[in-house]
């Protein structure tokens, strides 16, 4: 499938610049949404490189609902209708809930929740007045686990879990319209080293690590061919971390906390700060993050 018009949020870097060169790839026509300007023009850059001849750049944050009615107001007059939606824009944060500041906890949690709602708000009843439209959230693996010193991003991923899941509910009465979810692992994008931080020490993706332009490839093939009721796990953990968190919960709590130190924090220290939650860091924004280097 060629020509869509896909909007991409969150399209500046990681995961959202990876699906957004994918669809370029594929002819389709672009929207390119992040909050980001300087960011937007590179990735616009990219999108055209890759052999898409329409790419549009909105800079626009969807936590405000306003944005996410002009994002879909301002696609439907430059192409007529909105085919699919993919939202990546998220935001992350390390530190306990004792010591996270409320308005970075706060925040952290309104990118992806209100973020999801806003945006769905905005496009569904576009997608049902044209019969046809695929709306895909970009969750993650700590969309059905917790980790200790992760409390924000965890809320933020079941909340809006919890919203998509509804859609896909709420929209069965409509056949052509599709709400899908995408869960991916550890992915070695920038927003490890973006993050707020407030644990005292510097922090990684944690192994295995995959490449952003993995799960830009399974949201490209969902577009393709939409699965309503699934959440697609790109991951080979996913499975095994899952089931250890419902079926031996014990076991997973004390375990996961060492693990977590390990794998995801290096021995650098770090001073607390609110990295991009609240601003984006235009220099900061690519499609990889550092990874397999070590810091």
């Amino acid at each position: 499938m060629t020509g869509r018009v896909v909007v991409v949020v969150g399209a500046s870097s990681g995961i959202g610049l990876a699906a957004a060169v994918a669809f370029a790839a594929r002819d389709d026509d672009l929207v390119l949404v992040s909050r980001s300007a300087g960011a937007l023009d590179a990735a616009e850059a990219a999108c055209r490189d890759a052999g898409s001849g329409a790419v549009d750049v909105l800079v626009e944050d969807v936590r405000d609902p306003a944005a996410a009615d002009r994002i879909v107001a301002r696609t439907l007059d430059r192409h007529g209708r909105v085919d699919v939606v993919v939202h990546t824009a998220t935001v992350m944060g390390y530190g306990t809930v004792e010591t996270m500041p409320a308005e970075v906890f706060t925040t952290v949690v309104d990118t992806a929740v209100h973020g999801t709602v806003h945006l769905s708000r905005a496009v569904l009843p576009v997608m049902r007045r044209q019969r046809a439209g695929t709306f895909i959230g970009v969750n993650s693996l700590l969309g059905s686990v917790t980790v200790p010193q992760m409390g924000a991003y965890a809320a933020s991923k079941w909340g809006q879990r919890a919203v998509l899941r509804t859609l896909q509910q709420e929209t069965r009465d409509e056949p052509g319209v599709h709400v899908c979810i995408v869960s991916p692992g550890s992915i070695n994008t920038p927003i490890y080293y973006q993050a707020a931080n407030y644990t005292g020490r510097s922090a990684r993706p944690p192994w295995p690590v995959l490449s952003p332009e993995r799960v830009g490839a399974a949201i490209v093939r969902l577009a393709d061919r939409p699965r309503r009721h699934v959440s697609v796990a790109v991951g080979p953990g996913n499975p095994l971390v899952i089931a250890g968190f419902r079926l031996l919960p014990l076991l997973y709590d004390r375990l996961v906390g060492p693990l977590f130190r390990l794998a995801a924090l290096t021995r650098k220290p770090a001073e607390p700060a609110a990295g991009n939650v609240h601003q984006p860091v235009p220099e900061r924004e690519r499609v990889h993050g550092h990874w397999p280097a070590r810091s």
